[in-house]
């Protein structure tokens, strides 16, 4: 098994742009930094770097060795900041910002859990449905859905959203139940602008692949709540995170149709960035929350 100093010493490198510089920190010369690399270079039979008197300019090879070293690096940080950090004062504020479906649904009752066992951590939230830079705006962690970040984030994967298209009793009583996906082009199909794929194009199982249906509808919004309540008041079908809607699907307040041909599943993720130094706080808040949607999963 190669040495985890193989991996340091070259994430080092890379990370400063020098041997001087990587030299400094790992305690070596500059001499004999280079002669590492030469030799991992030898042992592993590629090229991993191209050297020139200004830079150091990653290889392919390079790039992919470069990604575990980051990897090996985190791993120690981490083990050694879960060591000092048990006697860390478990105070202070975690900044998280959160789409709006899920601030207003699972989310106050996490935060809720988490403020009874951690009372001195303070959380803020701030709900926005838009990709917030999360470094550049001082956000500690980020919730969001679907399309992840690029890999200067760590994502964790807190639970699988599945969608549900859905309407009131009394809508179906009005215009009759949908059989197949193509039925919806004779419905009212309220739309939710808020999503990756377009608001009228709802995606099904195909027989090779998914497919789409285009839909059309006299009400378009960007709030998942006021959807919700459009489709409560009869006023047409919708197309939503069953988190959404669970609820009024145990209730009976809302049918759900098309459920085997319905193809929309989502991953939710909290998603940071690759630090030195995270706080203890933030694992611990960020383990709390995969542990509440696990307990909830049947709700998605």
């Amino acid at each position: 098994m190669r040495s985890t100093d193989d991996f340091l010493i070259f994430f080092h490198l890379i990370e400063q742009g020098s041997f001087s510089k990587a030299a400094d920190l790992v305690g070596l010369t500059k001499s004999v930094v280079s002669k590492r690399i030469t030799r991992l270079e030898q042992e592993l039979g590629v090229q991993l770097i191209y050297r020139t008197t200004r830079k150091l300019t990653l290889t392919e090879a390079g790039e992919v060795f470069f990604s575990h070293a980051r990897e090996v690096y985190y791993s120690v940080q981490n083990a050694e900041q879960a060591m000092s950090g048990l006697g860390e004062s478990l105070t202070g504020t975690i900044r998280i910002s959160v789409p709006t479906i899920s601030g207003e649904l699972l989310l106050p009752q996490a935060i809720a859990e988490f403020s009874a066992k951690y009372p001195e951590i303070h959380i803020d939230m701030d709900l926005d449905n838009r990709f917030v830079d999360i470094v550049a705006e001082g956000f500690d962690l980020a919730i969001r859905t679907g399309a992840l970040p690029d890999s200067s984030f760590i994502a964790r994967r807190l639970v699988d959203a599945h969608w549900v298209i859905c309407g009131a009793p009394d809508y179906f009583a009005r215009c009759g139940i949908p059989k197949v996906p193509a039925d919806l082009t004779q419905h009212n199909c309220l739309a939710y602008s808020y999503q990756e794929t377009g608001a009228q194009e709802w995606l099904f199982k195909g027989a090779d692949k998914p497919c789409t249906v285009k839909v059309n509808g006299n009400f378009t919004t960007n709030n998942a709540s006021a959807l919700r309540r459009a489709a409560l008041f009869g006023q047409g079908l919708v197309y939503v995170p069953k988190v959404l809607v669970a609820e009024d699907l145990k209730a009976g307040t809302l049918i759900e149709v098309l459920q085997e041909q319905v193809a929309k599943c989502l991953g939710i993720y909290a998603i940071y960035p690759y630090t030195r130094h995270q706080p203890i706080k933030v694992k611990l808040f960020i383990e709390h929350l995969y542990q509440c949607y696990q307990k909830h999963v049947e709700k998605f």
